[in-house]
This record gives structure tokens, C-alpha cells and sequence, in this order.
């Protein structure tokens, strides 16, 4: 019996917890395209070295869309954080209390985060002001990528939560087993990264010097998910090999086959096919992720 049918308030729930569970599943998938697209498009534009940096027309393009990106990933994030709440409630509630402050800091962070996109996209005092709003809203994301994905571990296990919340209650606890979230964290990271590279391509696929970087960054992005998932996998111990024997086995398969496939897609710019083989792969990681969850 799963962790869900097994706790004792999820007889209450409005909806079969099948269909529940997939729409989490479809929603988060959504969220992290558009995050991928936001978080991973300013790490690319950070890292490819574009002719003239920022000031190159892919690069104001992206700059341009980022406040639009924004706005997408925030509303696509509300329902599956909803869903989460709803089934996993009262872990989820118990971890953000632990870690009450950081977690009460992330709408706060979120919100400085948009004002800088904002900044950078209209501001007319040249490269040096937008790479410093830039750089500012990027602290901004990589604070709250950090904190869901510290307290979203914590509510994995409800034992350690009650031993941190005994030891202070002050709500000033950062999840202290940092190896539990940390490879979960940079795999997350390195998934938004190849999606920035998709992104990067895709905006600037007339021109040659734009092409060739997001390809470039696209590929490394894959081989470096590709590595950190599977130290992720490493770390798991004793639940390992009951997620191997879950249905999140098939579903992490069916990901990292689409995720490769999308890569010969992209060098022959077939965008279709390369998008749809890189939404099927991340559709697939956040199966797996659910499955593990439920191990």
C-alpha cells in the first residue's frame, strides 16, 4: 500500500486521487517547461557568448520575453503546488513550518525577481544595468529553486521534520541533509539549462552564431541532467530498488530515451519533433519524481 492510502486524511479528497495525480503530474510538467524557459534561457544567455553579449538581437529578444516567462511560470506553478497541497498536505504544511522563514521568503524573492525582469527589459542605461538586473533576478530564482527543493525533501520525511522542529522550533532550519536535495537540486538545474538551450536555438534559429551556442548548450544541458540524475538515483539507498520495481523505472526510461532523441531533432531543425521529444522526456522525469515520491 502506497504512503498516500496508507495516511490518515486522504479518504477526503474531492477527487479520485488517479485523476488528481495526473493532473499534478501534467501541470508540473507545464510549470517546468516555462521555468526551464525562463531559469535555464538566463543561464544560457550568461553562458553562450554571444557576438556583442547582450547586446546581440537574440539576446534583447530573450530579455524582452523574460518578464512574459515569468508570468508563465508563476501561474503554471499554482496548481501543481495546489495538487501537492491537497494530497500531501499535512507533510508539506509540517516541512514549511521547519523551515517556516526561507519558505515565507519565496514569494518575496519571486516577486524582486519580476521587478528586475522588468528592469532589464526596459531599462535604456546599456549592458551594464541589464546584466545587473539580470544577475539580480537570477539570485532571486536560484533562492527559491533551492528552498522548494529543501523543503520539498524535508516532506519526504516526516521523521526527520519532527526530530529539526524539536531541536528549533524557531522556523530558522535550512534541511540540514544536504546530500538528500542536493543532486535533486542540480538535476532540476541542469533540466531547465537544456531547455534554455532549446529556447536559446529556437528564438534565434536565423541566425548561425545563435543556432550554433543553444546547440551547443542544449547538448551539454542533456549529458549533464543525464549525469546528475543518476547520482540522484545513487543516493536513494534503500528505497532504490523499490523505485526500480515502480512504475517511475519506465517512466524515468521513456524520459532519458526522449531527452536523447531530442538532441539529433535539434541538430536537423526539426523544432516540432525536438520540442515534443524534449516534453515527452521532461513529462516522463516528473512521473518518476511522483513514483519516488510515493516509494
Amino acid at each position: 500500500m502506497s504512503i498516500l492510502a496508507a495516511a490518515p486524511d486522504y479518504d477526503v479528497l474531492p477527487a479520485p486521487l488517479w485523476l488528481l495525480t495526473a493532473l499534478h503530474v501534467l501541470t508540473l510538467t507545464l510549470h517546468f517547461a516555462a521555468m526551464g524557459c525562463l531559469f535555464g534561457g538566463l543561464l544560457t544567455l550568461f553562458t553562450a557568448r554571444l557576438p556583442g553579449g547582450l547586446e546581440h538581437p537574440s539576446a534583447r529578444r530573450m530579455v524582452k520575453l523574460f518578464p512574459t516567462l515569468m508570468a508563465a511560470t508563476v501561474t503554471l506553478g499554482v496548481a501543481p503546488l495546489l495538487f501537492a497541497q491537497l494530497v500531501y498536505g499535512r507533510v508539506l504544511y509540517s516541512a514549511a513550518i521547519v523551515s517556516g522563514w526561507f519558505w515565507l521568503g519565496v514569494p518575496i524573492a519571486a516577486m524582486l525577481a519580476y521587478a528586475f525582469l522588468y528592469a532589464a527589459a526596459f531599462t535604456k542605461k546599456g549592458v551594464a544595468h541589464t546584466r545587473f538586473w539580470l544577475l539580480l533576478a537570477l539570485a532571486g530564482l536560484v533562492y527559491v529553486s533551492l528552498t522548494y527543493s529543501s523543503v520539498v525533501s524535508l516532506a519526504e520525511r516526516p521523521d526527520a521534520q519532527k526530530s529539526y522542529y524539536e531541536g528549533d522550533p524557531t522556523g530558522l532550519v535550512w534541511h540540514p541533509d544536504v546530500g538528500a536535495w542536493i543532486f535533486r537540486w542540480l538535476h532540476m538545474l541542469t533540466g531547465a539549462f537544456t531547455v534554455g538551450g532549446f529556447f536559446l536555438g529556437l528564438l534565434g534559429r536565423k541566425d548561425k552564431a545563435t543556432l550554433d551556442k543553444g546547440k551547443l548548450l542544449f547538448m551539454l544541458g542533456t549529458g549533464a541532467a543525464f549525469v546528475t540524475g543518476t547520482i540522484h538515483l545513487m543516493t536513494l539507498g534503500d528505497s532504490l530498488l523499490p523505485f526500480m520495481k515502480s512504475s517511475g523505472s519506465w517512466s524515468l526510461t521513456v524520459g532519458v530515451l526522449a531527452a536523447i532523441a531530442a538532441v539529433p531533432f535539434y541538430v536537423l531543425q526539426r523544432w516540432v519533433l525536438a520540442g515534443v521529444s524534449l516534453g515527452v522526456g521532461l513529462l516522463g522525469m516528473v512521473h518518476a519524481r511522483h513514483a519516488l515520491r510515493d516509494v
